[in-house]
């Protein structure tokens, strides 16, 4: 290929990446998400076997009866402290907002330069957990469930998978990259072992099936 012509292309190649790069999604995966490691596929599935198996019930539930996102060191909140473990390179202000970094998203593959494009997911969701026992518990409990850094329990993913995610358990959503579905189940099952949390017959099926394949 004639010189002009290479860096012709070049230069076309550069600006398309910086087009999709100031949109906030890059192609590659600079970062990887830090989720606490799980418990192993047997493991968890002795932590299922051992799960209430009862009807949920939704009564009463209000996304504000788990206080988030609580101040966890100096000035950052437990979404930005998600943010600054899960990204590369991640810079942040005074206030310890997100100023620039990259966030790979394990559920759909995508990388995001903007924190903006990013949620952190409650694996599982605060609507599940009050549906399987957290409704009775005190407000000191649902804050520390919903600001969980030490379970596998909260993740930096693309917003809008989280969104469509919202309060479905693995009998109706998992995420879209199979390659994550055993890290997924696992977690799942040792959150609500951890907090004593029953699953639904159709969760319990569905979780007994992705184990078996782990």
């Amino acid at each position: 290929m004639p010189k002009f012509y290479a860096r012709r292309r070049l230069g076309f190649v550069a600006a398309f990446t910086g087009l999709i790069a100031s949109a906030g999604l890059l192609n590659g995966p600079a970062a990887s998400a830090a989720l606490p490691t799980p418990v192993s596929a047997a493991t968890a599935r002795g932590y299922l076997a051992s799960l209430t198996v009862k009807t949920e019930s939704r009564t009463g539930y209000d996304r504000d009866l788990f206080p988030h996102w609580i101040t966890q060191s100096g000035s950052c909140n437990t979404r930005e402290t998600v943010l600054k473990r899960d990204g590369s390179g991640v810079d942040t202000d005074s206030s310890c907002a997100a100023t620039s970094g990259s966030w790979y998203s394990p559920y759909d593959g995508a990388t995001w330069s903007a924190a903006a494009d990013v949620d952190i997911d409650h694996l599982v969701p605060l609507a599940e957990a009050w549906d399987s026992g957290a409704g009775s518990w005190s407000t000191s409990r649902r804050q520390s469930f919903a600001n969980d850094l030490t379970r596998p329990q909260l993740l930096a993913v693309t917003d809008n998978v989280n969104q469509s995610k919202g309060d479905q358990d693995p009998a109706t959503w998992m995420p879209s990259r199979s390659a994550y579905h055993c890290t997924y189940v696992r977690a799942w099952v040792q959150v609500k072992y951890y907090y004593d949390l029953s699953v639904d017959s159709a969760e319990k099926s569905a979780l007994q099936s992705r184990l078996a394949n782990c």
